[in-house]
């Protein structure tokens, strides 16, 4: 969900224009808001990409009510004249619905002079107050109000497991179980998390701050401050001190708050986690129109063949003495076993049981690899865009004969997922090189939520490819030592005839032909897997 001042902004605003296509939205709209609010000075303008850069937002000073018109579709979806409309667009008529109760209910300001941060938290609580309110005024707003909270709520609420975040996430969730917008049962695995980053003492104090929100007159603005106030001396925050808002460490990964709200969001939208974390990074990480596709090599496919037999070898490497169970003899007779198939025998069924377990020479258990490459797709690397666009695609290969999981991730002013896991693409998806390398750190955390690749069980290991001219190189170091420590490898193949930086807790490789990086990846990966 949008910061809650992003979408209730004093001030003159920028008219948003209408297309025709719209216009009919927003003048039902316009006609319809008086129910909701009560009052009758109120327009609403429906357009794509209004808002102000938020879903909705309400200016009061304009007495007016914006909604992006992304979440409705298409302007003949529904008709908004009528009022079974609204269950054809749940998500924008929740959006109106909220504006509505900030039109009704905020009609406080903060003072001149007031700590950003204590502002911050009054808009917070700002958020399940107005709800709440417009509940008690219009029972069933509850159910618009409530798809609205489940739909834009974005696990990026909760970036790091720390009070401040934990906090936020409480007032965003917990204070609506309050404000009897969402239940206890559907935000059960968020309040466990913020529990145990907060403690019980804590989160029950920042219940009661909310609790007295809830029941603070719509005019009272020093109350939703000292309010706020409280907030912040409950999570150990001097606003004198420190008067903005805490930001997250983008050196740190995410944690437990991101799990439980990834977790939550999944359940509303009707999804297992793992398909919903799989639209979103589709949605968020696809690759840019401009890369072309093509067919691969015979090149690329002996390549791939090659490396899938290497690493089935290195899987296979030094067999050790072992038992395993037989049908028939010779061996070692397992009594219990014996008895089991006799009896399937006598039912007339098919014996599963092994009675015999014999003596052999099998290849010792290996822990399935898990590769991450992460590629530097910015203007200085363009060299090795060709070459790892192979790269990509002969891992994908390889991998899927050879049990192993990889993925291939571009990094340049954006992030590309380039080979999801466990997938073994037809084409192959060339990279452009373009701009600076300003999201390695998203593209190492997407590695990681793909990868599991801090989870131990598992052979790991993050392969990167970058000339290490990042913009935030401490922040970098310390995901990069957080993946060590957690006992993945990091391999770093830096091109030899650029400037670049060193990281540490790294095995870093100054490589002098684009090639050799791909060869220097595979053997990597299958002296990992003998040596595991």
């Amino acid at each position: 969900m949008p910061h809650p001042r992003t979408h209730l902004q004093a001030g003159t605003a920028t008219t948003t224009a209408v297309g025709p296509d719209w216009q009919g939205w927003s003048d039902a709209w316009t006609g319809h808001i008086p129910v909701l609010t009560g009052r009758d000075d109120l327009t609403v303008t429906v357009a794509l990409g209004a808002g102000g850069g938020a879903p909705a937002c309400f200016y009061p000073d304009e007495r007016r009510i914006e909604v992006d018109a992304t979440h409705i579709g298409t302007p003949d979806v529904a008709n908004p004249r009528r009022a079974g409309h609204k269950k054809l667009v749940p998500t924008a008529y929740g959006l109106l619905v909220h504006e509505a109760a900030h039109a009704s209910h905020s009609h406080w300001r903060t003072p001149p002079g007031t700590p950003p941060v204590v502002a911050a938290v009054a808009e917070l609580l700002e958020e399940s107050r107005i709800e709440h309110r417009q509940r008690s005024r219009r029972r069933g707003d509850r159910r618009w109000l409530r798809h609205t909270v489940t739909t834009l709520i974005s696990p990026d609420d909760a970036p790091v497991d720390d009070p401040w975040h934990a906090g936020h996430l409480a007032g965003l969730l917990l204070a609506r179980v309050d404000a009897r917008i969402v239940t206890a049962k559907d935000i059960k695995g968020v309040r466990a998390a913020v529990t145990a980053i907060l403690g019980r003492r804590r989160l029950l104090q920042l219940r009661e701050v909310w609790r007295q929100a809830h029941s603070t007159d719509d005019t009272d603005a020093e109350q939703m401050i000292d309010l706020a106030w409280r907030w912040c001396r409950i999570l150990g925050i001097d606003p004198w001190q420190q008067s903005q808002p805490p930001t997250p460490d983008p050196g740190v990964f995410a944690g437990r708050l991101a799990q439980a709200l990834t977790d939550y969001l999944a359940h509303a939208a009707g999804l297992t986690p793992a398909e919903y974390r799989a639209r979103q990074i589709s949605a968020r990480f696809s690759a840019p129109a401009t890369w072309s596709r093509r067919d691969p090599t015979d090149a690329e496919h002996a390549a791939a063949r090659h490396l899938a037999a290497r690493l089935r070898r290195a899987r296979t490497h030094q067999p050790e003495p072992d038992t395993r169970p037989a049908l028939i003899p010779p061996g070692r007779l397992r009594t219990r076993h014996a008895i089991t198939a006799q009896a399937q025998r006598a039912a007339g069924t098919i014996p599963t049981a092994t009675p015999w377990q014999q003596r052999a020479t099998l290849p010792p258990p290996k822990p399935t690899l898990h590769l991450a490459v992460i590629v530097d797709v910015s203007y200085s690397m363009h060299p090795y865009a060709a070459p790892m666009s192979s790269a990509g695609w002969i891992l994908a290969h390889a991998a899927r004969s050879s049990d192993a999981v990889t993925a291939t991730i571009a990094f340049g002013s954006d992030v590309t997922l380039l080979v999801p896991p466990r997938q073994r693409p037809t084409q192959v998806q060339d990279m452009h090189t373009f701009g600076g390398s300003s999201t390695f750190i998203d593209a190492v955390k997407l590695a990681d939520e793909l990868l599991h690749l801090r989870q131990p069980g598992r052979l790991r290991m993050l392969a990167v490819v970058s000339d290490g001219d990042l913009d935030d190189i401490p922040a970098a170091q310390r995901l990069v030592s957080a993946l060590h420590r957690a006992g993945c490898a990091v391999l770093w193949l830096r091109p030899a005839d650029l400037d670049g930086h060193t990281f540490t807790d790294t095995t870093t490789v100054l490589v002098a032909d684009p090639v050799q990086a791909i060869d220097h990846i595979a053997g990597a990966a299958v002296t990992a897997l003998e040596q595991a």
